[in-house]
């Protein structure tokens, strides 16, 4: 069994709507957990920020499009929107790929049996956390964040 970590919080970024998922701290369990009308972006910061502080996350996982032909408009678009969600929170955020994770998301929901949701964003939130999760278990490194808090926060 791994070590307790503590929550993380994993985005889908999209053009209209951000998903959100969290896990249990002991990253076992990975679950839906908001969808943000997109607005201004210091509004959908302060969102995240208040699941961030209502959840005790101790880090973000934003999921890039990640194509085998290599950075797109969409991918730099993420990257740049992460970069700034690292200026306005006082959390690590990393970076994961989130190739086929609506499409993932929409396969689990299925297998379940369940009724397909109006939007996937939240799903394919918990599928990339899941997926960053089950790559760093036990005492795996975890990758650089794109800011480091400074100490004390």
């Amino acid at each position: 069994m791994s070590a307790v970590r503590g929550v993380l919080l994993g985005v889908d970024h999209g053009e209209t709507v951000i998903g959100v998922a969290c896990c249990d701290a002991g990253w076992l369990i990975t679950r839906p957990l908001a969808l943000i009308q997109r607005s201004t972006r210091a509004a959908d910061f302060a969102k995240i920020a208040a699941l961030a502080a209502q959840h005790k996350a101790i880090g973000v996982v934003v999921g890039v499009p990640t194509l085998p032909e290599g950075e797109t408009a969409q991918s730099r678009s993420v990257r740049r929107w992460a970069s700034r969600l690292a200026a306005a929170l006082p959390l690590p955020i990393y970076l994961w790929d989130e190739s086929y994770s609506s499409a993932e998301a929409a396969d689990l929901i299925a297998e379940l049996g369940a009724a397909q949701p109006a939007r996937l964003d939240d799903h394919a939130a918990a599928v990339i956390l899941a997926r960053f999760i089950a790559a760093h278990a036990d005492e795996q490194t975890l990758p650089a964040p794109l800011r480091t808090p400074p100490q004390g926060t």
